[in-house]
């Protein structure tokens, strides 16, 4: 494997004051913005040691931008580069403005069949200061495992899901076959889940166009008390729930869904399953999505 995690996301919006709070006072993350830029066009959100996990870029919409991949060490980066090449995919070597930005030793960037954007480095440049949490967050599950997870959309789904096995090397965790109503005649959609790390999953692709270009990104604390304290402060600002609190069945993850001001879902959640030895996991498919709650039609309408 030569992607060791999600190492950061980054988000556009057309409005950072909202996306503050929101990273702030719900997200319990700490905003690092005035350490590391300083052109009023962008906010970064802190979690851990490294010097952020969230990019929020000024933009003229509001939607997932990309994400950004850590490869363990330039060896890493270079093969995985190479694998892109021999697919025919175009690599775009970034500036050393951009990677400095990054606070990466090396960065490139790429697309997915999908058209999802994504960059990859190498060498995170870090200053080691802890996370100092504006909302008492005692601390976010992340180290060698990154960020948590995102899911994205994938309309083409046997080329997109092939391309991140095939050529980024992901492997495949558990599927699940989705129908949104009880209509015989409504399709099957595939939803994936594959991992890179000891995380159950890293990514999911699903089988569906989502105009904010993510479904949902998933962030892990430490303990079951925090995810009830982090929507105490989700009430307390107003922010609309998009699937009530639940455990689910592939990745054990107690948590609940809360809509973003980037217009997809942010999971909250603790107590994710994790996979020593991926050689003796049997992939599996998952029927129903949680052993109880995540009732997602709180978020409809």
């Amino acid at each position: 494997m030569t992607i060791q995690s999600l190492g950061y996301i980054g988000v556009n919006s057309t409005d950072l004051g909202q996306w503050q709070t929101y990273g702030t006072q719900v997200l319990g993350l700490q905003d690092v913005t005035d350490q590391y830029s300083k052109d009023g066009n962008s906010l970064l959100l802190k979690m851990d040691e490294r010097p952020f996990r969230m990019i929020i870029e000024k933009s003229d919409v509001d939607g997932f931008g990309f994400c950004g991949w850590e490869a363990t060490s330039q060896e890493n980066m270079a093969d995985t580069v190479a694998s892109l090449n021999a697919a025919g995919v175009d690599v775009t070597i970034a500036n050393s403005e951009l990677t400095q930005q990054r606070c990466v030793t090396e960065l490139v960037r790429f697309t997915d069949p999908a058209g999802n954007q994504h960059e990859l480095y190498w060498g995170p440049v870090s200053n080691s200061k802890r996370l100092v949490s504006p909302a008492g967050v005692s601390g976010f599950v992340t180290g060698e495992m990154g960020l948590g997870h995102v899911v994205l959309p994938a309309p083409n789904f046997d080329e997109t899901s092939a391309f991140f096995t095939d050529v980024l090397g992901f492997g495949l965790s558990d599927l699940m076959n989705i129908k949104f109503s009880d209509d015989p005649a409504e399709p099957n959609k595939r939803l994936w889940f594959m991992h890179c790390n000891q995380r159950h999953h890293t990514i999911g692709l699903f089988e569906m166009d989502f105009p904010a270009g993510c479904v949902h990104t998933m962030i892990e604390v430490e303990s079951v008390d925090e995810v009830g304290l982090a929507n105490d402060r989700r009430i307390a600002q107003g922010v609309n729930l998009s699937g009530t609190l639940g455990r689910h069945t592939n990745d054990h993850m107690l948590s609940f869904y809360m809509r973003s001001p980037g217009n997809f879902d942010i999971e909250y959640g603790a107590e994710g399953r994790t996979i020593e030895d991926w050689e003796k996991f049997s992939v599996f498919e998952s029927t129903v999505p949680s052993f109880w709650g995540h009732d997602f039609s709180v978020g409809q309408g």
